[in-house]
């Protein structure tokens, strides 16, 4: 009897585990006839793919896959369109971005300063009392046909008796007259440490905000404009999510950044993390507000939150967690470019501090990541790096660079030997010009020195460090990467550090993904991987250079669920509602600009 049980029991076992197998193996979406760039080890070319339970189960064939389908399956006919692994920024702050991005005029994409201001101007008009007129970053004079800045006059002109900020990169910011007024900028107002505010013969302020070469006077007034309410934040958000999914995006590791404090700037994507409307993946670093503060944050924060592991994360609900420290670990070591001054020196103090967390956050085995523009400074903070590694082994731990844009070859190594990382972003396609006449053409061939990092073996990840300097168009990173070339059209890479496309891809891709050792289940379309990917708009392999920034995603699928689709897939999601409030920038002229 015993035996007949066990008999029974073990068929039963065997009839269930079938039945939860074949669950799990009808697709809930197949894409066939398209033409599916893996990114796999041999760069295969497939038709067809499809997903279940949020991962790639097969690809193949179009016969062959489609065989697969249920009568549940979603069945999708790319039309011979190109697809690609998601893309993954390494670097953005699309955190801070989305609780402002409904504010936000953008100028990124326009290709005529006689359109921005005509912008300018609409947006002047019906925007209500009590709110400005704001345009965040990027966006440069080189991307305009007419070759220039605006003039404060113009802005002038163009906004009136409304209120409007203008950040231009890391440079320098417009205030109109009214904008001044507003903040109560006039003659007596001291210039703060590392900053100016430009001033007339007669001694008063003429609008202009430079950065010399701190960039503290920037980001402290745009901290003095008005918030969203809590809805409004909500759906700038998600609008802004949504936004980074025209473009393929499907992951975002967010650096903190000046002005978010943790946890409270957190709960908007928290609440939404939590209700499963994230539409990206959102591992993100914590940063420290108060210089002089920055261990006693830290200490905080290792004793209260855990380090996510994405392990944890899979299922119905996308990753969104603490990946670690960074990307400012500590005030005093900040060197935020401006190629329109000169490289600014840091504290003698930054050494001393910089040990003192590092040593906190290797001791409790918490990643990091430091922003780190020159070479003169990589030096230092490696210097520090590996004197904390002597007394507390890095152990393998996850650690990288963001920018490093004047790295040398020898503190590259210096990194590799570390078991570091770089994660590096687009921001020369925005200052390429400016940093040619600082520091010449010769210097500019190999910034960042992106050939040198992937022929070392360092892990190399790609961003765009949007939104306050370079735009979160990937295909800006992507065109930039390809061809040498800023938003301007300026060639100044050398052709040595030029990649071939699909070496720039798998930086936005798999490099990405490895920076953070999470490339074993993403970055490249295979089976068991995640079913995250995008289908183009246009053949990025095969289209010409300056179409590349033309590219946007016709559809965005991210865990297997689609969260983005236009054109002839437009009917295949529910659009978001409209921006609010009803006067945002975003529901009259959109995010990027399409030429």
């Amino acid at each position: 009897m015993k035996t007949t049980t066990k008999i029974i029991t073990l068929l039963l076992t065997l009839l269930s585990g079938l039945a939860f197998s074949q669950k799990n193996t009808s697709p809930s979406l197949i894409v066939f006839n398209a033409k599916i760039h893996t990114l796999d080890n041999q760069n295969s070319i497939v038709q067809a793919l499809a997903v279940s339970d949020g991962k790639i189960l097969k690809l193949g064939k179009n016969d062959a896959i489609l065989n697969l389908k249920s009568a549940q399956t979603k069945i999708i006919d790319a039309k011979g369109k190109t697809i690609i692994p998601g893309l993954f920024d390494s670097h953005s702050h699309v955190i801070r971005g989305g609780r402002f991005f409904n504010t936000e005029l953008r100028w990124d994409g326009v290709r005529s300063l006689k359109r921005a201001l005509q912008m300018l101007k609409e947006q002047a008009q019906r925007t209500p009392e009590g709110q400005w007129v704001r345009v965040i970053g990027g966006w440069n004079a080189y991307q305009f046909e007419e070759k220039r800045l605006p003039t404060l006059a113009e802005i002038n002109e163009a906004t009136g008796n409304v209120p409007t900020f203008i950040l231009h990169l890391y440079g320098h910011a417009y205030l109109n007259k009214a904008g001044l007024a507003k903040l109560k900028i006039d003659g007596n107002t001291p210039n703060p440490n590392g900053g100016l505010i430009e001033k007339d013969i007669q001694g008063n302020p003429t609008g202009l905000l430079v950065a010399e070469p701190n960039a503290y006077i920037l980001y402290s007034n745009i901290a003095k404009l008005p918030e969203l309410s809590a809805e409004e934040k909500i759906n700038s958000t998600q609008q802004f999510l949504t936004e980074n999914n025209r473009f393929g995006v499907t992951a975002v590791m967010d650096a903190g950044g000046g002005f978010q404090n943790y946890p409270d700037d957190y709960g908007i994507t928290g609440k939404l993390a939590s209700e499963n409307k994230l539409t990206v993946r959102l591992p993100f670093y914590l940063y420290p507000q108060k210089p002089g503060q920055e261990l006693n944050d830290f200490t905080k924060w290792i004793s209260e939150v855990e380090i996510g592991s994405h392990d944890d994360d899979h299922g119905d609900h996308l990753e969104y967690h603490v990946q670690g420290g960074g990307e400012s670990l500590v005030a005093s070591a900040a060197d935020f470019e401006n190629f329109e001054k000169p490289r600014p020196e840091l504290s003698p103090a930054m050494e001393g501090q910089m040990k003192e967390v590092l040593s906190k956050l290797i001791q409790n085995k918490w990643p990091f990541r430091i922003h780190a523009t020159y070479n003169e400074t990589i030096t230092r903070f490696l210097n520090v790096i590996e004197e904390v590694n002597k007394e507390t082994p890095l152990n393998g731990l996850t650690w990288f660079f963001d920018h490093a844009e004047t790295i040398s070859v020898e503190n590259l190594k210096r990194v590799k030997n570390l078991g570091g990382g770089i994660a590096i972003q687009h921001r020369m396609a925005f200052q390429g010009e400016e940093f040619i006449k600082r520091y010449g053409k010769k210097a500019a061939e190999n910034t960042p020195p992106v050939k040198d990092m992937i022929e070392m073996g360092i892990p190399v990840g790609m961003g765009s460090d949007a939104t306050r300097v370079s735009s979160y168009n990937p295909w800006i990173g992507l065109y930039w990467l390809s061809t040498g070339k800023t938003v301007g059209g300026t060639k100044y890479q050398g052709e040595r550090n030029i990649l071939d496309r699909t070496s720039a891809l798998k930086l936005y891709t798999q490099g990405s993904a490895k920076l953070v050792k999470l490339d074993a289940d993403r970055g490249t379309l295979k089976e068991n991987y995640l079913a995250d990917f995008a289908i183009l708009s246009d053949d990025y392999f095969s289209t010409a250079d300056e179409k590349i920034l033309d590219i946007a995603s016709d559809l965005t699928v991210v865990n297997g669920e689609i969260v983005y689709a236009d054109n002839i897939f437009k009917g295949l999601i529910n659009p978001l509602p409209k921006a609010i409030p009803e006067w945002s920038p975003i529901n009259f002229f959109g995010g990027y600009q399409k030429n």
